[in-house]
């Protein structure tokens, strides 16, 4: 298949430190590719990702989340990739301005919750976009959107490498802001009395202001100063941290950082909030708890798990290829089903009722079993 990733222009593909959503782009974009597809990547010039890739902004474009040129980006983007067979856009903004009836079907990878806001938004492009849920209880808050499958997201497991650990430090990964719980990992840590790295992203004001207000009073002076570290850095630190600890305040769609956790063999230390649950198996590759004193009994209990335990965890349910394969099913599905409508539109009247239709309705049902079996069929 030709495929159109469409990336948001606010980071660069694969992303230089922070960058969930910019990570998965790349690992789908790679994993894509190896299993023999034709991948385009819509992005910012100063992207590496090792696809072909074309751009209207040479530099990624700060502050995030501006509205204008964000817009501008994607109706390039649109244009620019109108000649693939899908594309698969991770933008907020492009379902909405993006697609043309005469134009490829797309798919929409919800990165964010379904709050209000985003909800009312997905709802107005829903029923010409196939919508994905990142996780099972990211779809659950989703309804009355039809979500078109649930795909968990999937890691490069060569990047992320088993690590032994015993560095006798716990580590926190993720943005400077309340909802990821920062204070509440450092009030943690000190609690049992243990070393706690921080690295985290602390760029935006509000993320200033949560830091020097409610975590940088807590720090003593032999803590170690947060900062936000490269790829190769932060890996270093979870194949060495005995545990991640991970006490997010609020529904997470999914957690990248606790599936790259898992692939470091590294245990999660986590609050039952999100996904949290569909990623971290309780006893067996961390612990979810339910408030303090089980957090604090997690933490002494971490160096019970079986870090194997977690990296084959990972290797199992969070490869980036899995993730890829998932994704060419949903795509092949999708061009079945484009192709069968067109099918009818163009029929004369004559076969659109009686037996013909009834044909041609169990033609499309065969071939869309089949296209989920063998992706030779298109």
């Amino acid at each position: 298949m030709r495929i159109g990733l469409i990336a948001p222009p606010w980071v660069p593909i694969p992303p230089p430190a922070y960058g969930g959503t910019e990570a998965i782009v790349d690992n789908l974009a790679r994993g894509l590719t190896a299993l023999g597809h034709d991948v385009r990547l819509f992005t910012v010039g100063e992207s590496t990702c090792p696809v072909r890739r074309s751009y209207l902004f040479e530099d990624a474009f700060t502050p995030i989340g501006v509205a204008v040129p964000e817009a501008a980006h994607v109706l390039a983007a649109y244009a620019e990739l109108d000649d693939v067979d899908i594309i698969h856009d991770h933008t907020a903004l492009g379902p909405l301005i993006g697609p043309r009836p005469d134009g490829p079907p797309v798919v929409s990878t919800c990165h964010g919750p379904f709050d209000p806001m985003n909800s009312r938004n997905i709802a107005h492009f829903a029923d010409r976009v196939a919508v994905v849920a990142v996780s099972r209880d990211q779809q659950r808050s989703a309804a009355p959107i039809p979500i078109a499958a649930v795909i968990h997201h999937g890691i490069d497991l060569d990047a992320y490498r088993y690590g032994p650990g015993g560095g006798g430090f716990l580590l926190f990964v993720g943005r400077m802001c309340s909802a990821k719980g920062v204070h509440r990992a450092v009030e943690f840590a000190q609690k049992a009395e243990r070393k706690l790295v921080i690295v985290t992203k602390i760029r935006e004001a509000e993320e200033r202001q949560y830091y020097e207000e409610q975590v940088r009073p807590l720090l003593g002076p032999d803590d170690p100063e947060p900062r936000e570290l490269g790829l190769r850095d932060r890996v270093e630190l979870m194949r060495a941290a005995d545990a991640l600890i991970n006490p997010i305040d609020w529904p997470e769609p999914f957690g990248l950082v606790m599936a790259e956790a898992l692939a470091c063999g590294t245990p999660v230390l986590a609050f039952p909030s999100g996904a949290a649950p569909e990623i971290v198996e309780h006893g067996r590759t961390g612990f979810l708890c339910s408030d303090t004193d089980s957090m604090i009994e997690a933490i002494e209990q971490a160096p019970t798990i079986d870090r194997r335990a977690c990296r084959a965890a990972a290797e199992q349910r969070f490869d980036m290829h899995r993730m890829a394969r998932d994704y060419a099913d949903l795509y092949r599905r999708i061009l079945t089903e484009s192709a069968a409508r067109e099918t009818l539109t163009t029929l004369p009247t004559s076969v659109l009722t009686g037996p013909g239709l009834v044909s041609l309705r169990r033609e499309k049902a065969l071939l869309g079993g089949a296209s989920a079996r063998n992706s030779s069929v298109l």
